[in-house]
């Protein structure tokens, strides 16, 4: 274990932590971003297997858990720029360091840039998240646009796109830390546990 000059360990590194770790509330945004993930891509997937009655209900579950991944993001970036996160380690390879930043800033713009386009989708579509669709269910949150088709189309197209590049993305990204763990053996997991 490394020390400072007074004996004391490294901010973040201990037995457990060789490669240092994330600051808890990192890892706060971090896990509970992963079952929203989880439940937006879902939900997502099954929309439009849904009959007319209970539709709009997915349509408020799926925007509404869309926009408080933006938010989570959000401030996971503001906080990143606050308490920086943890170095990679010396020891990996340049190209895991180049793969590592590319899987992270995807995913970072992906969580940002995937709400936004449900929102903005919605709006064109004329459902703005109010009344039946509100966000919550309860806070309706002011309307755009009026409805406007070609607009609505691309806008979905764009969502349904990035919806899906979120899979490889997840794949990369969860792959990453199982290979860092169980073939590698080094403390990379670990830095987010």
């Amino acid at each position: 274990m490394s020390t400072t000059s007074v004996g004391s360990p490294l901010r973040g590194q201990d037995a457990m932590h060789p490669d240092g770790q994330y600051s808890a509330l990192a890892k706060v945004f971090h896990w509970v971003t992963v079952p929203l993930m989880g439940l937006a891509l879902a939900s997502g997937l099954v929309i439009r297997f849904i009959k007319d009655d209970p539709k709009m209900a997915f349509y408020a579950l799926h925007e509404s858990i869309g926009l408080l991944i933006l938010g989570l993001a959000v401030a996971r970036l503001a906080w990143r720029g606050i308490s920086r996160p943890p170095a990679l380690p010396d020891h990996l390879p340049a190209s895991m360091r180049a793969a590592a930043a590319g899987v992270h800033h995807a995913l970072y713009a992906a969580l940002i840039l995937q709400p936004l386009l449900g929102f903005f989708t919605t709006n064109a579509y004329g459902f703005p998240l109010q009344g039946a669709t509100a966000f919550l269910g309860f806070i309706d949150l002011p309307k755009f646009m009026e409805p406007w088709g070609a607009l609505a189309t691309v806008l979905h197209w764009a969502h349904s796109i990035i919806g899906w590049l979120f899979l490889p993305l997840l794949a990369a990204h969860i792959g990453g830390a199982i290979f860092h763990h169980a073939i590698r053996k080094d403390g990379t997991l670990m830095r987010m546990l």
